[in-house]
């Protein structure tokens, strides 16, 4: 059915209000006006784009999924929408559906850079590291800074933000509120040392994984001398979190029971004669447990290696973090600015425990334990891991990051993982899960108030 012209000027109006109202900040309204926009015109590409990133930016991940598909649906050959909808893909771990949203987005524009960014990304993941080669040539050289959206009505804080090409970045999205903050993200890996960097009153180093981004990580460190800015995780220190090291010197800290964790060439791990099991092996540089296995028998040890991706492997000391229940817990505290804030507890019958995958949501009395942790950490985790906890946080010496663990005997911390790369993320809508927000709220919170503190320094 054709459009007359006073319903398609209404429509430009509605698009025109609805970005008004999401440029400063104004998120319920833009949402309202973006869906009368789409009740009259349910194909509108920019009304869905624009109201998926909405929805993505205040932290409704399956809301943004649902309307960049509609998106792709109506508008297969623009190549933005496929690029978005792979982002969510990919952030989601589900790499395979995000490869085939980059490509069909190259195969409408060739040129598209991030296309290429995110296949290389994808084909990386998927383990197809020569074919990655191109796409990041083409997706990042050139292509190194990145400004973010400010949607703000007053002045705003001016961060730069350095981030990997390769990912293993802290995610950064509801702690540099748009509201507040007007973002430029630099791939320090492209860096042209050149170029001048953009106004900034802090710097914020989101790469995080240091067996992944060690390029990034020594570049971070040439952009770092040409700023007198405050800096949040100093690059250096952010080196030192290899899983490898990070096993070795928190395995220092009283109360701390830290795995032995080695790098080995996967062709020597077969011959290796002083393993025990059950082991843990795991491709470097990887996160939300891919490329992880655990081999409960020498003699499965030739096929699990021939699973991973790598040419070194991680061999990882099992900790077990079973209760008497049988079920293994994972607690996550985040450490921010020298303060320790928690964020979950996950509890699975699964040795590889991932809140999205344990049994939270069939188990009210799981939900009930959660609760007890976030509402008063330091009785229920004890004196003995409080002190550990507040060990790991002096030992890294880093302004952001988070502490993945168990309890041990005598109520000590079974390390799982230390490092800056830990989500805080929001939970479901859903009423059940209104206990937990608070306890996420104030370590977001916290995030914040350190960006800003360290922005005011600089501007005395």
């Amino acid at each position: 059915m054709r459009m007359s012209q006073g319903d398609a000027g209404s429509i430009v109006q509605l698009l025109e209000r609805a970005r008004r109202f999401a440029s400063v900040g104004e998120d319920d309204q833009a949402k309202a006006l973006y869906l009368e926009l789409l009740r009259a015109d349910p194909m509108h590409f920019h009304a869905l784009n624009e109201l998926a990133a909405l929805a993505l930016a205040t932290g409704h991940r399956s809301a943004a999924r649902t309307a960049y598909r509609q998106a792709v649906h109506c508008h297969p050959n623009n190549p933005v929408g496929r690029v978005n909808l792979g982002n969510v893909l990919f952030q989601d771990g589900d790499f395979a559906a995000a490869r085939l949203q980059y490509a069909a987005a190259l195969a409408a524009d060739a040129d598209f850079p991030e296309a290429h960014q995110g296949l290389a990304r994808a084909l990386d993941e998927l383990g197809e590291t020569a074919a990655a080669g191109p796409h990041w040539r083409r997706g990042f050289a050139g292509h190194a800074l990145t400004k973010q959206r400010y949607r703000g009505i007053g002045s705003p804080v001016h961060v730069l933000l350095l981030v990997s090409s390769r990912f293993g970045n802290v995610s950064t999205q509801l702690i540099l509120d748009d509201r507040i903050f007007d973002v430029a993200a630099l791939y320090a890996d492209y860096y042209d040392s050149a170029l001048p960097l953009p106004p900034h009153s802090v710097v914020f180093n989101a790469i995080g994984d240091a067996d992944l981004c060690p390029l990034a990580l020594e570049r971070a460190e040439a952009v770092l001398a040409k700023t007198s800015a405050p800096v949040i995780n100093l690059p250096d220190r952010v080196r030192r979190t290899g899983r490898v090291e990070n096993a070795r010197r928190l395995a220092a800290v009283p109360g701390v029971v830290a795995p032995a964790i080695r790098s080995v060439p996967r062709a020597a791990i077969e011959g290796s004669d002083d393993l025990r099991f059950p082991l843990l092996l795991r491709s470097p540089g990887f996160h939300m447990g891919t490329h992880f296995v655990r081999v409960d028998r020498r003699e499965d040890l030739g096929a699990s290696v021939a699973r991973l991706p790598g040419e070194d492997l991680l061999l990882i000391e099992h900790l077990d973090a079973r209760g008497a229940d049988g079920m293994t817990r994972k607690y996550r505290v985040m450490i921010i600015d020298g303060n320790l804030y928690p964020l979950h507890l996950a509890i699975s019958a699964d040795w590889k425990v991932h809140y999205f995958s344990a049994a939270m949501v069939s188990e009210p009395a799981f939900r009930v334990e959660e609760g007890s942790f976030l509402d008063s950490m330091p009785a229920h985790l004890g004196p003995v891991a409080m002190t550990a906890l507040q060990g790991i946080a002096g030992a890294l010496e880093l302004d952001y990051a988070g502490v993945d663990f168990g309890l041990g005997a005598g109520g000590s911390v079974l390390l799982f993982e230390a490092n800056t790369t830990m989500v805080i993320a929001p939970p479901p809508l859903d009423a059940m899960w209104d206990y937990r927000r608070a306890a996420i709220d104030r370590a977001l919170e916290a995030a914040k108030r350190m960006v800003l503190a360290r922005a005011s320094v600089a501007a005395r």
